[in-house]
């Protein structure tokens, strides 16, 4: 038997502590796979936290694709946080500290919190397989297909086009399997999150777009090579923000035969394919509250000239904000050497910030 290196009882106790996660986005927790910890092995899939069974077994059979799968996790992780950031609610709940066993109940519950973290998850992890591809990151897969149509005068198609099917395909296999499981919580919750997981693969498709590269002499750009890429996760994000802030209330009632989620207000029509749902309403999350998983936002800093949702009068829920200053030490009076390099100063300057009271 072979020894084992001795990062693994480091891995191990990360695991074991996150291995209970509730969650239909339990995988999530794979933000806090080690990075030391290479999998390169099956026996390697039993470390990994928050895997359902059908995980795992993708894990087995596809060991190259976890490396991209942890890190779709990290960059869900990074991208909810800072798409939220000018919020109250600044998606915290994803950030569940190591020694915990299960997210926050917001994300339980089915709220609108959870609604955007699901379809940021489902896109993320499509996204970053996908690019995967063309990076030659993983060797399952390719650039993407060669479009069909003829391009306009002075464009060709060329260069390396993102794998946008084959990251749907495997992402979508992945994340959705704890929905798909029968013990995945109540219909109605399933229903929810394979929805709102779908609505965010579909912004991901419409994130597809034409780049091109100019080609001629001194940057003439008489010839144009193109391809189809992805815009940035950060603005697929900000996409699905914006779904979010009009997101519907819908319940779980019978049409026909089955049961369906119907908008809650307008049940004379379907939910929309492109609209995020949510069964749950969100608390204000001005104070904190474990039961409904508000962290609150005293000490949270605030836009004293905002007139947004970052401005102190909204982000303090009217509680007030104490001033204080903060020392800044920036590069300053750069100066350009022929050739070829820049030389600057260091300068202070003090700013004055706020925080929630």
């Amino acid at each position: 038997m072979k020894k084992m290196s001795n990062t693994l009882p480091l891995c191990l106790l990360t695991i074991l502590l996150l291995s209970q996660i509730c969650s239909g986005i339990k995988w999530l927790a794979l933000s806090h796979t080690p990075v030391s910890l290479h999998i390169n092995q099956t026996h390697h899939c039993k470390l990994l936290p928050g895997l359902v069974s059908s995980q795992a077994q993708l894990c087995r059979s596809n060991l190259e694709l976890m490396q991209t799968i942890i890190a779709a996790a990290r960059e869900v992780k990074k991208t909810c946080q800072k798409t939220f950031a000018d919020m109250r609610w600044n998606c915290s709940s994803i950030d569940i500290p190591s020694d915990s066993s299960r997210y926050r109940p917001d994300l339980d519950r089915g709220t609108r919190e959870s609604a955007f973290v699901y379809a940021l998850s489902a896109a993320a992890i499509s996204h970053t397989i996908a690019r995967a591809c063309t990076s030659g990151d993983l060797r399952l897969c390719s650039c993407g297909p060669i479009p069909g149509e003829i391009p306009e005068p002075g464009y060709r198609w060329g260069g390396c086009a993102d794998n946008l099917h084959y990251g749907l395909v495997m992402g979508s296999k992945f994340s959705d399997a704890p929905m798909k499981m029968k013990k995945a919580g109540s219909h109605a919750n399933k229903l929810m999150h394979l929805h709102n997981s779908e609505v965010g693969r579909q912004a991901l498709r419409d994130a597809l777009v034409m780049k091109c590269k100019c080609h001629g002499v001194s940057g003439s750009c008489s010839i144009r090579t193109c391809w189809r890429g992805l815009q940035d996760l950060k603005d697929i994000a900000m996409d699905l923000k914006t779904k979010y802030l009009s997101a519907t209330k819908v319940v779980h009632r019978p049409m026909g035969t089955r049961k369906q989620l119907v908008p809650k207000d307008i049940d004379i029509r379907p939910v929309r394919e492109n609209e995020l749902v949510y069964l749950q309403s969100s608390p204000d999350f001005c104070a904190k509250n474990d039961k409904l998983g508000s962290i609150g936002t005293q000490d949270r800093q605030c836009n004293k000239t905002s007139i947004g949702s970052d401005s102190c009068d909204l982000m303090c829920c009217g509680r007030g904000y104490n001033p204080y200053t903060e020392k800044l030490v920036e590069r300053c009076h750069c100066k350009y050497h022929w050739c070829c390099y820049v030389t600057c100063k260091k300068c202070e300057r003090i700013v004055e910030r706020y925080v929630c009271k």
